[in-house]
Order: C-alpha cells, then structure tokens, then sequence
C-alpha cells in the first residue's frame, strides 16, 4: 500500500504541535492492552450482570413475559421490564415514540422486553433464554415498499423542488428511468455496546457509557427514573468505535441498566455480545429510489425526479435528520436546476436505524452518482466527462437545490488533478484493449467526487464547550465535550491548545468526557468533533494565555501583545522566561490558572419547515479513481488500485487524516460490496454474526492504495485552517461500486439492474 512520506514526531517536539504527524493519544496505551475501556474498569462489589430479554416474533399483541424459569436458575438475582420503570417509560428522544422495554405491543423481532439480572454475565445470558413471551402475533411490515404503499411513516414525507422538474424532463432531448435499491449496515465496532451504571449516594447516579452522546444519556437515565439531569453523571474516556451507532443507542443500554441498578440497589453492568448487538441495535438506513432524468447530447441534467424511500426501523430515532441529509446531498458535486425530491421515512417492524458515519449522506451521493453512469452509458461517453459537464460552476451555477451557495468549490481542479496523476484516460484506455481480448475477466474504472456538507443539520448541535486547566508546575489539562473513539480527537484538541500556550505537545492532557465538567455537551458526531471542541479548548487556551500575557506586561513594562508564548517559553521584549516559571509566578500573584471557552458555528441557518438556507458552515471535497476486475462466470472480484485526492484544509495531524481517509474508504467499499444484511420473511435479521456478515479485511485492501491531500487551507475561519474529515471519506468508495458497474457493462452485462451491497452473486446476477 503505497501512502504519503509522513514524519512521525515520537521525542522532538517542534515548534508547533499542530500541522505535524505524530502518535495518537493513547495508541501506546491500545498496544499494550492498558487503554481502559468500560469492561476493563475494576467492578464494584455486589455488581450484577444484565442479559436482554428479547422478542421472538416481529409483531404482536404483547400479553405479557414470564420470567419464572428463568428466576429459578441458581446466580439469578432479578427481573424488571416495563412495570419498574419509575419515570416515563417513553424513551426521551426526539419522536417520544420509543418504548424503554416493549410494552402492549412488540414492534421488531429481537425488541427487549427486559433484563435479567445475574451474579456474572453467562449465567444471566443462559437464563434470559429461558423467559417465555406471551404474544399474539399481528403481521410484520419488513419492506420500504410495503410501508410505502400502507402509507406507514414514522415522520411526514418530505418534498424539495426547485424549478419545473416535469416540464425540464418533457423537453430533454433524453430520458431515462430507473429504480434501485441501497442496503444498510451494521457499524461492527470492536468494543460492542455497554454501560456500567453505580447507584451513589442520594439518589445520584454515575454511568460509564460507551457513547458518542454523554449529554443525551444523562438526559434519558434522568428521564426514565424520574431525575433532574444534576442527579445524573456520565462519563466516557474512550469507546472502542462508534461510527454513530453511539449516538443515541448507547442510550438504550444505560436505561435499561439504571432502571434495573434502581429496583436492585446495586450497580449493573451490560453489555451486549455481537449476536445481540446486531438483533436490538439498529443500522445504516436501507433505501429504495425510484428516478427519472433529463439530459443533453453531452450528458447534462435538465431535470430530475427522485423518490427516496428510507427504512427507519420501527421508530424514529434520527431517521428525520438523516434522509433530511439524504436529500441535501442528492447533488453531491453537481447543479441540479429543475429537480423535485420526494423523502419518505417509511416505518417497518425492523430495528430501529440510526446514525451511521455519512449520516444519510451516503444515501443521496450514491443516487446520483448511479445517474451519472447509466447517463454516460446511454450515451456512449466517458462517465468522467459527464461528471465534469455537470459540476458545480464558480460564479454561476452554483447554489444548490436548497439555495445555499457553494463558495469554496474546488471540484473540477481536483478532479482533474487526480485523473492526471492517476492516469484515468490512459488507463481508461487499456482497460477497453484489455476487455476486447479477455473473455472471461474484465475490467472497470470509475473516477467520482465527494462534496461533503459540515455541520449538523439541527442547527442548535452547533455549538461545544471546554475547560482547560494549567497547573501549577506548568502541566495542562484539557476537558471538552466531545468523545473519543478512535479518530483521534484528543490528539487533535490537545495539539490545538499546546500551540495556543506555546508549549510543548506533551505537556497537554485530555482527560474523559464527563457530564459533570462540560455540560449539554453535543453529539461527536456530523464529522464536528473537532470544528467544535478543538475551538472551545482554543478559546479557553487563549484566555488564559491573555491572563499569563497580562501579568508578564505588568512585570516587563510592555504591551501584553508583546508578549509571545513559544516552544516552552514565555517571551517579551525584556527576556525570556521559561514557561513553568511564569505559571509559579503567576499563581503567586493569584492569577487565574483555569478558564472555559464557547464556540457555535457561525453563518448556518435553515428553515426546517422548507428545507431551505445555509445549513453547512463549509464542504469537504474529495475524489477517488478505483480499477476492479471481475470474474464473468462466478461474480468474484477484486478491488486493483484506488487512488485518492481528499480535501481536509490545512491538516492539524496528516497521519490521523490519512488514518481515517483510508478507514473511512474501506468501511464504505464494505457498504456497497460485502456487507448485506439479510431478514427473512418473519423479519428475523440473519446475518447476525461475523459468521453470516462479511466486512472488509486486510486482504480486500488494494495493493496499490494512495491518499494524497490537497494542499489548500479551509477558506471558512475554522481552527487552524483545517477542515473535518471522519465522514466525507466515506462516500470516496462509490468509485468502487460504479467501477464494478462499468466492468459488468463491459461484459455486456446490465449494470442498470445491480443492487447495493454488490457481493459476487449480485455482480454475478448483473452480468447475466
């Protein structure tokens, strides 16, 4: 795998922190196996172990659980469901339409009913097998198309339209029309969902939380047992991978494990093994789109239409925000001038979906992105060509489809850099010599962009909060409102505040995530973590920089900005000053040592109602070129080369970017090519394990694999010039799914017919 020449900075601390390559936090820590994670937290005596109780049937009539077998094997402590829930029993997300545990009616095979509570997890395991349901089945709704038809929604269907869509489409000197369906997929992250909930004293209560969302779990515990939210603290120091599984679901788990720790006065750990983890928790949305398009001679849009069914699981959860952001990114790189989008958030009897890293994005890329290559089909050219055609303009042609201008477009220079530097028409070339003279392997390329949105569409998540601490022999400690898990956030946040006091890298610590410290803390999610509270630990650094700039003006007779804080040293016109001196001396002097720090975004507005105005702050860009080859007679494939060009500003830390680049790439080529989830006709999930689920390994990496960054800052004022970079990526491995649909295509095959995941049968379906 080739990739960038990166200087690792492992003793030598430079001048600045960030900008340079250098270990994340606690990867020593993960080597060793000293990293600590929930399970790896010492248990206090008298802790209990929690086991779902979980429904055998899809949907029904519940008449009630029955518990008794299982509360006579020997190490079993308990039972609660339903009716020991001392607040709501209404989980407090947004919809409100989410039982804690099934109550009266089941609504997805595998919905928890309750938990047993056990002296160790296998017995309480075994014994939840036990507990026997008493329902009376009602049939299940398992397809978007079913839902659809039924008219079940669990939001009201939402409609965009710019222009006259119907009369551009009646005059285009071209048509087409197309259905096709996306899967979902489970987010598979290594350390599976958890909670570790200890009474205190006073009805206070303190929960470790796997989770991306802290705040959102005080606030459901809180609800769910009848609380103020101060009664409540929750604490994560890191999480063994989120991809926005954590965002709400964690919530789940912290629930059902406080209501069980308030009826047995004692604390309660549960964690989900991966079998249970797949049939409670919920996945990327699945959907299904239905289009018609417009074009010219040269592959331009005239006008389009696009229906887009979301399977949201039975209940809400984020489904609004997340085919909200579907239809804002169903341009992707393109002007779509006369366009009508049709969202339908269509409920079914599955687990409830939820946030997954692209948050629906994916979902509107890939749907225009499949357009551009059937139009290029069609019309016998080059898919780059029409890609390029149809791009967003600098001065014109540039607001998109809900009126928001695209003031930092760099899409047709890098595109256009990346097909020269991966040699696209070249090798475009060769492969169509290489296909003419092989009858059983052909090959495919497929070169696509990404124009990401930054910022999450609930413009109130804006916003982050951090204190940031120096002590007094010089030391400092950062506390923020974002979590870590895995994409490097507290190197990042601690590089920040390292250069804004001008001292070295490693005398910054971040510390957990802790209700108690910052609160109302956002999601880390919407790729903001850093946007965020890498600003806010800035401004809190700042403050007291100033405070420390103040002091030593007062001391030298000079302008506090004078006063310069570099490479461990405090700096003035008269001396220099080493920096643990001046903080001694300023504590001496009772100078403030410690100061918060607030940043919201600024410029993002949106009527919700409308779906119009300026909900990102800025877009990541981003291109990949991919080749694959194809098997014609068994459908297997292998993924030959990808070459990247992705846009991150100004990097705060290049090897964590390229990290999660090339992470963020492979998760998404696992999305559209090995990771299918199945349910049969009872709405049973039976790819629920590593066994029957299938996600990229290191052999389905590409021998040539190359990530270059693009070389210019973050145009927008945000930290340190950079730009986010967990998501975007993401959608860089469309390029591999519209390269497996070129090479079918070669194969005279009907790349109009293939499905998402395009495993080896799909492909194998597809060449015919």
């Amino acid at each position: 795998m080739n990739a960038p020449e990166l200087k690792l900075v492992v003793d030598n601390t430079p001048e600045r922190a960030a900008g340079v390559s250098r270990f994340h936090e606690s990867a020593r820590a993960q080597v060793a196996g000293a990293a600590t994670y929930i399970d790896d937290i010492p248990e206090v005596r008298g802790t209990l172990h929690g086991a779902p109780v979980c429904s055998p049937v899809a949907h029904g009539v519940l008449r009630g659980i029955d518990a008794s077998a299982a509360l006579a094997v020997p190490g079993v402590r308990g039972f609660v469901s339903a009716a020991d829930i001392p607040g709501d029993r209404i989980l407090a997300a947004f919809g409100h339409d989410e039982p804690v545990f099934a109550d009266d009616t089941v609504q997805f095979l595998g919905q928890v009913g309750g938990l047993i509570l056990a002296d160790d997890a296998m017995t309480a395991r075994r014994a939840a097998r036990l507990v026997r349901w008493d329902i009376d089945p009602l049939p299940p709704v398992l397809t978007v198309q079913e839902a659809h038809e039924r008219g079940s929604y669990v939001l009201p269907p939402v409609h965009v339209v710019r222009g006259d869509a119907e009369a551009a489409l009646a005059r285009a000197p071209h048509r087409l029309a197309g259905e096709f369906e996306v899967g979902g997929q489970e987010h598979f992250y290594l350390e599976g969902q958890i909670a570790y909930v200890l009474p205190l004293e006073q009805q206070q209560w303190w929960i470790y939380s796997s989770t991306q969302h802290p705040g959102e779990v005080q606030h459901w515990v809180a609800h769910a047992l009848g609380l103020s939210s101060h009664a409540v603290t929750v604490e994560c120091r890191r999480m063994g991978g989120g991809f926005g599984g954590k965002e709400t679901q964690a919530g789940h788990l912290a629930v059902w494990a406080a209501v069980a720790a308030h009826k047995l006065h004692c604390p309660v750990k549960l964690r989900l093994d991966r079998d249970d983890d797949f049939m409670i928790t919920g996945k990327r949305h699945p959907f299904a789109y239905r289009y018609q398009v417009g074009f010219d001679d040269t592959g331009r849009l005239c006008g389009l239409t696009v229906d887009m069914l979301a399977n949201c699981g039975f209940s809400a959860d984020l489904s609004g925000p997340v085919a909200d952001r579907a239809v804002f990114h169903i341009d992707n790189a393109y002007y779509l001038e006369d366009v009508a989008i049709h969202s339908y958030r269509c409920k079914t009897n599955q687990q409830s979906h939820t946030a997954f890293r692209g948050f629906g994005g994916p979902q509107g890329v890939i749907a225009i992105e499949r357009i551009m290559g059937d139009i290029a089909r069609h019309l016998g050219r080059d898919p780059l060509d029409v890609r390029l055609a149809n791009l967003y303009g600098i001065d014109e042609r540039n607001v998109t489809h809900y009126q928001m201008t695209v003031e930092d477009n760099i899409l047709e220079p890098l595109m256009t850099t990346l097909a020269g530097d991966a040699r696209y028409r070249e090798r475009h070339a060769q492969i169509a010599e290489w296909n003419a003279s092989s009858p059983v392997i052909k090959r495919g390329i497929a070169l696509t962009p990404v124009k990401f949105g930054i910022s999450f569409t609930a413009t109130l998540f804006n916003q982050a909060g951090a204190l940031v601490h120096v002590y007094t022999d010089g030391s400092v400690q950062v506390n923020h409102g974002g979590t870590e898990m895995g994409q490097g956030l507290n190197t990042k946040v601690a590089a920040i505040v390292a250069d804004e006091l001008g001292v070295p890298f490693e005398r910054v610590c971040c510390t957990a995530s802790n209700t108690g410290k910052v609160p109302n803390a956002s999601a880390t999610a919407a790729s903001s973590g850093t946007d965020l509270n890498g600003r806010a630990a800035q401004y809190a650094a700042r403050q007291i920089r100033q405070n420390l700039a103040a002091f030593v003006a007062g001391l030298d007779g000079c302008g506090a900005g004078a006063v310069r804080f570099e490479g461990g040293r405090v700096i003035s016109p008269h001396g220099t000053r080493p920096w643990e001196e001046v903080v001694g001396a300023a504590y001496g002097n009772r100078i403030q040592l410690w100061s918060d720090g607030f940043y919201r975004t600024p410029k993002i507005h949106y009527d919700k109602v409308t779906m119009l105005g300026r909900p990102f702050y800025y877009f990541a860009y981003g291109a990949a070129c991919t080749e694959v080859a194809i098997d014609t007679l068994t459908g297997e494939y292998r993924v030959l080369r990808v070459d990247i060009l992705h846009d991150v500003g100004r990097s705060i830390n290049p090897a964590i970017d390229i990290g999660q680049i090339e992470g963020g790439f492979i998760q998404g080529m696992g999305w559209l090519t090995t990771e299918q989830l199945v349910w049969n006709e009872h709405g049973r999930l039976l790819t629920h394990a590593p066994s029957t689920y299938k996600i990229p390994a290191t052999g389905d990496v590409p021998a040539h694999f190359h990530v270059t960054l693009w070389p210019e800052a973050n145009r927008e004022d945000n930290v340190h010039g950079s730009k986010a970079v967990g998501e975007p990526p993401f959608m860089l491995a469309i390029s591999v799914y519209e390269a497996l649909r070129d090479a079918v295509a070669q194969a005279g095959g009907r790349p109009e017919a293939m499905n998402a995941p395009a495993t080896a049968e799909e492909v194998l379906r597809t060449c015919g």
